[in-house]
């Protein structure tokens, strides 16, 4: 027998059994770290779970960041240097990965708390996840808030993009399943992913 909610219901619902509900139904999701580096040379690594396509002409990435009515390490990061990471959570590490989501002082690095390494690309400012087998670098364009709940859209175009080229299909596709990704659905769970098919364009 299925159970069915009303909004009312839901906002009736304790605080954390709402949020592992509304955060799981939407999902399996990306799972993803992303490193920044302050003006002083602090880095920061936080795993967020919503990360997603904007555009690819040209390449644009976005992801939802929480309300700023507290310390958001990332976020001020971002505004404060204009560049950032973004890094694919493996299942080799997403123990480590999601360890990053503890409330760290601004002045302890989660590479080092977690035992993950820094890794720099060029001159490109911010630190990649040297254990990623996908690294994305990328410079910030825009914010938008969405005023329903406080949180941000923040986009960033895609500057450099590390992948291995076996990984690389004829086409542009990824073999994402051949990279050892993980994904995540809630707030605490991970998963392995498995490819089930691929299929042309469609038309009527």
């Amino acid at each position: 027998m299925d159970k069915t909610f009303s909004f009312e219901d839901i906002m009736d619902l304790p605080s954390r059994f709402r949020a592992n509900l509304i955060n799981k139904v939407s999902g399996f999701k990306p799972a993803n770290l992303i490193g920044t580096k302050s003006k002083s040379g602090q880095t920061n690594l936080a795993v967020f779970n919503s990360v997603m396509h904007i555009g690819a002409n040209p390449p644009y990435l976005g992801f939802i960041l929480r309300p700023t009515t507290v310390e958001r390490h990332t976020y001020e990061n971002i505004r404060e240097i204009g560049f950032y990471t973004i890094n694919q959570i493996t299942t080799a590490i997403h123990e480590k990965a999601h360890q990053t989501s503890a409330k760290y002082d601004r002045a302890i690095s989660e590479f080092n708390a977690v035992g993950l390494t820094e890794f720099y690309h060029g001159d490109f400012h911010a630190p990649f996840v040297a254990e990623s087998h996908i690294k994305i670098g990328l410079s910030f364009q825009e914010e938008q808030l969405i005023k329903c709940n406080d949180t941000r859209l923040v986009i960033g175009k895609i500057e450099h993009l590390i992948l291995p080229e076996t990984a690389i299909l004829d086409d542009g596709d990824v073999a994402l399943e051949e990279l050892d990704a993980a994904t995540v659905a809630g707030l605490y769970n991970y998963y392995k992913p498995e490819h089930l098919g691929k299929y042309g364009y469609v038309k009527p």
